[in-house]
């Protein structure tokens, strides 16, 4: 078998509760929890990374996102490379690379190598993670799926919940680096899993031309409109961030006229002619901006404005994972009998409320009073709304397209909230641009602003969810039947007496299994969303 030393998965997959099953789960599990890990990890520790290098806001913003441009730019190509040349080589591929790279992270004697090597990590993450999916598809039985792939999601969910924690902890008794040394022993052990214990698979059907030139267009937009947002919230408007404005807005331009033209795109634009496919997603980048935004600045608020421990400073969102992973499951449920539409407008204005309450806290906020209620209510409006948001996506779109759905809903989720953590700050007066100042004051101002930022985007996702049609899935499918897209958008409804499986959303909506469905010429995530 190339690529892997064990034995060739069965016919049929590998049953649910044996030992090839806890061996593939393991590695998966380990493999996408140390990406998930790192990326809770570091959000806590960029107070320490600023007091070592003087990187103020902008180098903050630069180490998340960093990470994000090169992860939000490849997620959809790492699902055709694992289809052609074997997923579990292309899951290795992604874990070496991501521990490579946090040995550079660990190391970097200035802030532009640390943003380096986090950009490296970015492409790791993009390999490995829709890689321990397209795994778990291709490893077990149809029957088994839904269990497996709701195992993982509750497991790397609690691997995000672990993370602050984990990261406090060694940024206050040690160094900030060893948040990244940490994943070196994690990726050896995934490793020898992968290579000894988890099968290969490829796809014989995949298609030969992939779309390279369609991701280094995607990593070129999104660089230079990040580029052009953070410098102009740190220096204000000069001739490096128009020409950063210009040259993302070109790139993006020119990415379009790719997609639209080439045989095998990475992003088959007609999947857009769905309503109720663009209004999700439409209302995914509005959520997940404010996200995103809110889990940079509260941390880096308690920490520098607070007088928080990066301990206690990393546990104060902790109640958003918890809710998550506790009522994703029964959200699921609840859209299945009523509809997705109620859910997805009811749930963003949850979220505003909590955005709304956080707003007003203060220099030196009390966690029980002025923090925790507002992370309830973001929580709960989380919990509401990601169940159905992705149910959605999947049911909007032509079955063969099902993969690619989930992988552009998941790509603008981590776009969405590199571009809010690089413009929220700058519009809320953070910074040295226009209007704006820096240090610990200016964040203390800033704050209440960008939650009300914020919070109106959260209002604009429940706007585009009054969009979808009221008949919830059913309804999307009547719609294409009436002359909406060709293809008919399928149900995704389960079997009787099958629940969702669970999953956490909180860096991005899952890239869920799709039995079944292939994502044809468009690759993207492949069949394993």
């Amino acid at each position: 078998m190339s690529g892997s030393a064990s034995a060739p998965v069965p016919s049929a997959g590998v049953a649910w509760a044996t030992p090839a099953a806890r061996w593939i789960l393991a590695a998966t599990v380990l493999g996408s929890g140390t990406a998930f890990l790192d990326s809770t990890v570091v959000t806590v520790a960029l107070p320490a990374v600023e007091e070592d290098f003087g990187t103020g806001l902008a180098g903050q913003q630069w180490i998340v996102n960093g990470y994000m441009i090169t992860l939000s730019a490849l997620i959809l190509l790492s699902g055709s490379l694992a289809d052609r040349f074997g997923r579990v080589r292309v899951f290795m591929a992604g874990v070496v690379l991501f521990a490579l790279a946090s040995a550079l992270c660990s190391v970097a004697p200035n802030p532009e190598l640390l943003v380096a090597g986090r950009a490296v990590q970015g492409v790791g993450g993009a390999l490995l993670t829709p890689g321990s999916l397209a795994i778990l598809q291709a490893s077990f039985r149809e029957e088994d799926r839904a269990r497996a792939i709701g195992a993982w999601s509750g497991l790397t969910g609690v691997a995000s919940a672990v993370g602050p924690f984990v990261g406090g902890w060694l940024v206050q008794v040690g160094d900030w680096r060893l948040i990244f040394l940490i994943n070196l022993p994690l990726a050896a052990l995934v490793l020898a899993i992968a290579w000894f214990k988890v099968p290969e698979s490829r796809d014989p059907s995949a298609p030969r031309s992939l779309d390279y030139t369609g991701a280094l267009l995607g990593v070129v937009a999104l660089g230079g409109i990040t580029y052009a947002l953070i410098q102009w919230g740190s220096v204000g408007v000069t001739p490096a961030v128009l020409v950063g404005a210009a040259g993302g807005g070109a790139a993006l331009l020119v990415f379009l006229v790719v997609q639209a033209r080439k045989r095998a795109p990475m992003l088959p634009l007609g999947i857009f002619r769905s309503v109720p496919f663009s209004a999700t997603n439409a209302a995914t980048v509005m959520i997940y901006a404010a996200l995103g935004t809110l889990l940079f600045l509260l941390v880096i608020h308690l920490q520098e404005v607070g007088g928080y421990s990066p301990v206690t400073a990393g546990a104060a969102p902790l109640p958003l994972t918890v809710l998550m992973l506790l009522l994703s499951a029964r959200s699921g449920d609840l859209a299945a009998r009523i509809g997705p539409r109620p859910q997805l407008i009811a749930g963003p204005l949850l979220l505003a409320a909590g955005l709304v309450y956080l707003s007003r806290m203060p220099a030196d906020p009390g966690y029980l009073v002025d923090v925790l209620p507002g992370v309830l209510l973001v929580a709960l409006g989380m919990a509401v709304t990601v169940a159905p948001l992705t149910a959605t996506v999947l049911a909007s779109a032509p079955e063969r397209h099902a993969g690619l759905a989930s992988g552009v809903n998941n790509t603008f989720a981590r776009g969405a909230q590199m571009i809010g953590v690089a413009a929220v700050p700058s519009l809320a007066g953070i910074g040295a641009g226009p209007g704006g100042q820096e240090g610990t004051e200016a964040l203390a101002q800033g704050f209440g602003p960008a939650m009300l930022i914020l919070a109106g985007l959260a209002v604009a996702a429940s706007l585009c969810a009054m969009a979808l049609p009221r008949g919830g899935v059913s309804g999307a499918r009547e719609t294409a039947e009436r002359g909406g897209p060709p293809e008919k958008a399928p149900a995704a409804e389960p079997r009787p007496g099958q629940r969702p499986p669970r999953f956490c959303g909180v860096s991005g909506p899952p890239m869920r299994s799709c039995p079944g469905s292939s994502a044809g010429s468009g690759g993207g995530a492949g069949r394993n969303c």
